[in-house]
């Protein structure tokens, strides 16, 4: 099982204090693995496989796809959904909206489930421009002429962190999901804007960002948030990439003192990219030693969610027989991978993206019991 969080983190908001998350969870104990179900995010419980949304195309049928995989999850025993107002031109909040709707009224408590998704990246509507020319047209439209941005507060030509826009896409995603009220909600790849900013540049930007996020927590808009990165917590200090665990901390407990609502991070982890666990990128406390981020981030009392468990479908075949024996229980290549990521110590959950019920079935057999799980 993953640590508890500290003490800390500040007060438990009241809806997500766990009562219904627990009971959720108490309805799939003696299917799954003990350590299935973990805390975190303020005291929820949580599964240690989340269905993720970033790939597919923009089409009916992947909506349709998606919303069907799911709200079958749901029904599984998967309360944890990972999404972003950027993927599949916003799609992707839109069907995770509609699953979720479909889950409540089939009786699972709104409480039990937890919606993450991201703002930072400009999302696009519907469909992808078909050309660079069509793309500042829209931008123009969207975002310049309604003063929701300016050229200036972007980034690498989609990026922003401007309060403006972020509370436009926290306004957005809760109209795509349906929901008064985010659970999680992360600032999407932050370390995208020191490709073109220095480090005090973009640490006022955090800060200001934070702001409002803290402020979407009093207005009953979100419920706590984090940062979801690719490549900033795994690289060194001396990359310009680097983001700083302890600083975000830090500029939290600034912002609101040992009542702030930063929760979580995510990275990729997973047996193709390890750098979290094996990599010393992290400093924690006063002292020059580092540490990995996966460390760093539980000895600060936050929960960590892993993106890209499966590598984009990558580790689902051709896996050194080594991993047969590491994992004898486990049928497949994709649930030994999974699996190495959900034993991780300091894991709260693994994303998985999952648009057909099959590879549900399989990512979720590989968290039954070893008695039950190991089959022909």
């Amino acid at each position: 099982m993953p640590p508890q969080r500290g003490s800390g983190q500040g007060e438990i908001p009241a809806a997500i204090e766990g009562s219904a998350s627990a009971a959720y969870a108490a309805r799939f104990a003696q299917r799954y693995a003990a350590d299935f179900y973990r805390s975190a995010l303020g005291g929820s419980t949580v599964a240690s496989i989340g269905t993720g949304t970033y790939l597919g195309e923009c089409t009916e049928a992947d909506d349709a796809a998606y919303e069907d995989a799911i709200a079958a999850a749901i029904d599984e025993g998967v309360n944890l959904i990972d999404t972003a107002i950027n993927y599949r031109c916003q799609r992707s909040e839109r069907a995770v909206g509609r699953a979720v709707q479909r889950s409540i009224t089939n009786g699972t408590p709104r409480d039990a489930i937890l919606v993450c998704t991201k703002g930072g990246y400009l999302p696009l509507s519907d469909h992808p421009p078909e050309s660079r020319e069509e793309y500042r047209v829209y931008l123009k439209r969207e975002f310049f002429d309604t003063g929701i941005l300016t050229p200036d507060d972007v980034v690498s030509g989609g990026h922003s962190l401007a309060p403006s826009f972020l509370r436009y896409s926290i306004a957005r995603s809760r109209k795509n999901l349906g929901l008064d009220t985010i659970d999680l909600y992360y600032l999407h790849n932050p370390e995208q804007q020191l490709a073109a900013m220095t480090h005090a540049s973009v640490r006022e930007r955090l800060r200001a960002a934070f702001m409002v996020l803290e402020d979407a927590v009093s207005r009953g808009d979100i419920r706590g948030y984090g940062c979801a990165t690719w490549t900033g917590l795994r690289v060194p200090p001396t990359s310009k990439g680097h983001l700083s665990l302890q600083e975000l901390v830090t500029l939290a407990r600034e912002i609101a003192g040992e009542r702030h609502h930063l929760r979580a991070v995510q990275m990729p982890i997973n047996l193709g990219m390890p750098e979290a666990i094996r990599l010393e990128t992290q400093r924690v406390g006063k002292t020059d030693t580092l540490v990995p981020a996966l460390d760093a981030a539980v000895a600060l009392g936050l929960s960590v969610v892993a993106s890209a468990s499966l590598m984009q479908a990558q580790l689902t075949h051709d896996l050194p027989s080594s991993m047969r024996e590491l994992f004898p229980s486990q049928r497949t290549d994709a649930q030994r991978a999974l699996s190495f990521v959900r034993s991780l110590p300091g894991i709260t959950t693994a994303l998985v993206g999952m648009r057909s019920i099959p590879h549900l079935t399989e990512n979720l057999e590989s968290a039954e019991p070893a008695e039950r799980s190991a089959r022909p």
